[in-house]
């Protein structure tokens, strides 16, 4: 039984999901590490078994454009290879290869020589330079962990990381005061945690951390790599640097010796739990109260709304079902006074069509997205994973996209629904691709690794064409087959005049209002994922992050409807875009606050960079409104005809 027991465990690791919680009980997991077990089965190492350092890109906060680790010219291996990458790897700049980094599992070694550049050309100097002015830093991977530096916070107990090391530094020698100087950091020392099986020799890596170092090797000539001894540091002595040696500096000409150390250490940490420390990489603190009550003020406002508004509709609709006479009904006031023209078909009903079945689509997508997100299946382990969940999930819920275009165009009475697929399918990703291809461009001409390949860039559009727009075709064939939603009062054939509006019921004023509080609900949540994405750090709360999701909705919803009842009471009837376009309208302060956060947060001065940046945002804006705008439309669409069918209309 004992000897079954890591065979069920790594079934659980691969095939939780629903289950999770029952195989943890069943178990006995701890279900802290239950429901954060990476996407990837364990792998146990016996003393001594090879461990190849992997080399990822090469990445800058600063310009936010991946170059290929071995663009700089350094240490190659004989034969460099190429691991398999998924799309949103891919996507994502990722270029994983092997290195000439090789360990030993729990066998320390130190003052190895990786190679030995004799004469730096002036070419690579100059990249070297410009790599290390930019604040570049090196990506490797060991077992599926990225390596990281430990960076001690004088204020804080905890111990912060940082994701990769830097290619070098900028310092002055102290006999040369304002000559400012490149150095790079030649060598590694690596240190492995790892975590021992007790019922066997075999050991699991829970930790990879780097401490580079900048040292100017010397060595008695001839130069033999198997058998020079570097002065600098003796693997015999175990001594790793002698402090006194001066820093290598990255000048044409210089002899550059790569080395590196290793380290192995026995941890209390356990596989489950080896990404916590990549989790406190950032240096700003997570405050929670601040986002919890954050939270709760914006539950507080949604309750009051739903309140106020659940007690005036039903005052409303009781006033409006107790009128008798004639006379009292030709003095009516408010929102019954439009009850012929309130299902009147919009102005541009079509592209009001396009809009929510790509909004529909939008939903799904991340509905399903944070679902896999909350069970665990896309974890950080799996690298990619999530961009490429959400490509994939966007293809297939093409057709959910087509049938809900498809059911509103035929409430709207329209008879070309062809052409209103052709729309759904094509517009937005028409669109977001354009935008995509200019910024691909930028990045091809910059020569940067996250330029998407042709081959690539041929998979999105296959997945486009040959998937989503035929899925498109058959949700729309469905779902105007299906007979159109009966409306619960009579439209005129000939449409009512609008009363002069007051100033704050102008559609600009508002539309503005309306997305102040959607944006408001996620503004904070929003801090922590731009942080993720524009300065590499791991995003993990998920389950916080679904939370917000769900605020947002129920958010987006209620101040869509409420001011959609304003609307109605002042007797406007052209509700069906204003209703799309106030929640959508969060989309604007998103675009703002981005703005905001590029000129306080980042340090970006390419203007590549800055194009790079706002397109990306661009983007994300859009289909944020997009996503916001339709949720809005339907809540309130629910809202007319939930109204509209409880009152007596003759």
């Amino acid at each position: 039984m004992a000897m079954a027991a890591p065979a069920i465990r790594e079934m659980a690791w691969r095939w939780r999901g629903l289950f999770l919680v029952l195989t943890a009980w069943m178990m006995q997991i701890p279900f802290s590490e239950a429901f954060y077990l990476p996407g990837v089965a364990p792998q146990d190492f016996p003393q001594g078994a090879e461990l190849q350092v992997k080399v990822n890109k090469l990445s800058s906060i600063r310009t936010q454009l991946p170059y290929e680790y071995y663009s700089l010219g350094l240490c190659k291996p004989k034969k460099v290879i190429n691991s398999a990458e998924n799309l949103g790897e891919v996507l994502r700049g990722d270029r994983i290869e092997n290195s000439p980094y090789v360990l030993h599992m729990r066998e320390d070694t130190f003052c190895n020589i990786v190679c030995r550049i004799d004469k730096l050309q002036a070419k690579a100097a100059k990249k070297l330079k410009k790599r290390i002015e930019e604040e570049y830093r090196v990506n490797m991977i060991l077992d599926n962990l990225p390596v990281a530096v430990f960076k001690q916070r004088p204020e804080s107990s905890y111990k912060i990381y940082e994701r990769g090391y830097p290619v070098g530094f900028k310092g002055t020698y102290a006999d040369q005061a304002g000559v400012e100087k490149y150095f790079i950091n030649n060598h590694l020392s690596f240190v492995v945690y790892y975590h021992k099986d007790p019922e066997s020799t075999t050991a699991r890596i829970v930790g990879f951390e780097v401490t580079p170092s900048s040292i100017k090797h010397s060595y008695q000539a001839p130069w033999n790599k198997e058998k020079t001894r570097l002065s600098t540091c003796n693997p015999d002595t175990k001594q790793p640097l002698n402090p006194s040696s001066s820093p290598q500096e990255v000048e044409e000409g210089e002899e550059i010796i790569f080395t590196y150390d290793a380290t192995f250490k026995a941890s209390e940490v356990k596989w489950a739990s080896r990404w916590d420390m990549y989790l406190l990489m950032t240096d700003d603190q997570i405050h929670w109260f601040s986002i919890v009550n954050s939270l709760m003020i914006v539950l507080f406002l949604s309750g009051m709304v739903a309140m106020i508004m659940l007690r005036t509709l039903r005052r409303d609709i009781s006033k409006y079902n107790q009128l008798e006479t004639q006379e009292e009904a030709q003095e009516e006031t408010g929102w019954k006074l439009v009850h012929g023209d309130v299902f009147r078909p919009p102005a541009n009903a079509g592209l009001l069509c396009t809009y929510v079945g790509t909004g529909v689509q939008f939903l799904g997508m991340t509905l399903v997205t944070m679902l896999f997100a909350v069970l665990g299946f896309l974890s950080p382990a799996n690298r990619g994973g999530l961009m490429t969940a959400m490509l994939l999930l966007w293809v297939f819920m093409g057709s959910v996209a087509g049938y809900a275009s498809a059911r509103l165009y035929k409430a709207f009475k329209g008879s070309d629904w062809k052409k209103n697929t052709l729309k759904t399918a094509f517009m937005f990703p028409g669109i977001i691709f354009t935008i995509f291809f200019i910024l691909n461009a930028i990045i091809w001409g910059e020569k940067s690794s996250g330029a998407i390949p042709f081959t690539t860039m041929f998979a999105l559009v296959a997945l486009w064409f040959g998937i989503s727009v035929p899925l498109v075709f058959v949700g729309s064939y469905f779902g105007y087959k299906k007979p159109a939603a009966e409306d619960p009062v009579r439209t005129n054939k000939i449409p009512r005049q609008i009363p002069e509006q007051s100033w704050y019921m102008h559609p600009v004023f508002s539309i503005l209002i309306g997305g102040i509080l959607p944006f408001g609900a996620v503004f904070i949540e929003l801090f922590f994922i731009l942080t993720s994405i524009w300065f590499h750090q791991f995003y993990y709360i998920f389950g916080f992050l679904f939370i917000v999701f769900v605020i947002l909705i129920v958010t987006c919803a209620e101040i869509t409807i409420v001011l959609c009842y304003f609307q109605l009471c002042s007797e406007d009837y052209h509700w069906w875009w204003r209703a799309y376009l106030t929640s959508g309208s969060s989309a604007l302060y998103l675009f703002l606050y981005a703005t905001f956060y590029f000129f306080t947060k980042l340090e970006i001065t390419m203007v590549a960079s800055g194009i790079l940046y706002f397109g990306y945002m661009t983007m994300i804006s859009y289909s944020f409104f997009v996503f916001t705008g339709t949720i809005g439309f339907y809540a309130c669409y629910w809202f007319v005809r939930i109204i509209y069918a409880s009152v007596k209309i003759d």
